[in-house]
């Protein structure tokens, strides 16, 4: 058995009704929100009443919408479509946990109608989906966000997978937190590491055992290439796989028909001419090491010109990789 709640609540319960359980092709009548307030609330009002109360939450400015099917709520924090796709940008994270995507997405449902709800079948399938079992992401981002706003350094453990497919303490890192990062679905802390006099790249879902510490940032501008402070697309561009390395200016030619694979790469960031065989020149600003990754992926359609170490640091492992497979 339940209490009956008060009528001076029924305002709030009808605002509660039309958001659950209505929308533009579920109007709900006078009727239907009665027998609601009386079956969920036990609350017993008159239909009239009803409606005086549907229209003290217009004029409240609640975008209620009526018509001769009944009334229902019109506009919403985020529509249906914008629910998806930050469903679907939870799912493909692969730095959130599982446990974690089921509550954000359950979360996120909770912002729409019963209606929606019922159509978000692959909500279920969340434990297919290549997840982090670091439980600790969603502390770190507010222990990161502390220290990067008290201007002090963090220390933590970096982990690496281990051939049981779990993580193992690779190293410690004691840093100087400027930015989080998210790039490729991946969230990343942008820091400096005074003890290898450079710029790290770290992953949020390797790191365990984060703590803040009273030591006081080392100033970005005093960090080398970083003295107009950050440019996030440069850095996004720059570096596609957030490999920490030195920068250097590198140019290759490519396959036209990859155009879209190296915009999709490296952005604005890349210089491209057409040289009218079917090729591009290319010029970027980018990270040695990641160029080399990258170079290795688009093998058959990239060939890098310079600098020269690059192009004979790719010619030993082209080198490398056919003395394996000629075996």
């Amino acid at each position: 058995m339940y209490i009956a709640e008060s009528k001076k609540l029924a305002l709030l319960r009808i605002y509660q009704i039309l958001r659950e359980n209505s929308d533009c092709d579920h109007p709900m009548t006078q009727e239907e929100i009665a027998e609601k307030l009386s079956g969920i609330y036990g609350i017993e009002i008159e239909r009239k009443a009803i409606g005086r109360n549907i229209s003290l939450l217009k004029e409240a400015g609640f975008e209620i919408e009526s018509n001769k099917h009944g009334s229902y709520l019109a506009v919403r924090t985020f529509d249906d479509s914008e629910l998806r796709m930050l469903i679907d940008g939870v799912l493909s994270s692969k730095h959130i946990t599982a446990k974690h995507s089921a509550d954000l997405i359950e979360r996120l449902c909770g912002l729409s109608n019963k209606y929606f709800r019922s159509h978000v079948k692959y909500v279920h399938s969340v434990n297919d989906w290549s997840k982090t079992d670091n439980q600790a992401l969603f502390l770190n981002i507010e222990l990161i966000s502390e220290a990067i706003e008290k201007h002090v350094q963090i220390q933590y453990e970096y982990n690496k997978y281990g051939v049981d497919k779990k993580l193992h303490k690779s190293s410690f890192a004691r840093v100087s937190p400027y930015q989080l990062i998210l790039h490729n679905q991946r969230y990343y802390l942008m820091a400096y590491n005074e003890y290898w006099a450079h710029m790290v790249f770290h992953r949020l879902d390797r790191m365990t055992k984060m703590a803040i510490t009273e030591k006081k940032v080392f100033p970005l501008k005093s960090v080398k290439g970083f003295e107009n402070g950050m440019d996030f697309k440069k850095i996004s561009s720059a570096m596609p796989y957030m490999f920490t390395e030195n920068f250097d200016e590198i140019e290759f030619l490519a396959d036209a028909g990859i155009v879209d694979q190296i915009y999709d790469w490296f952005g604005n960031g890349a210089d491209m001419t057409d040289t009218g065989d079917g090729k591009v020149r290319v010029k970027v600003y980018a990270s040695t090491a990641a160029v080399e990754y990258w170079a290795m992926q688009y093998l058959n359609f990239v060939e890098v010109t310079s600098p020269a170490s690059l192009r004979e640091k790719l010619r030993e492992n082209v080198s490398n990789a056919a003395e394996k497979y000629n075996k």
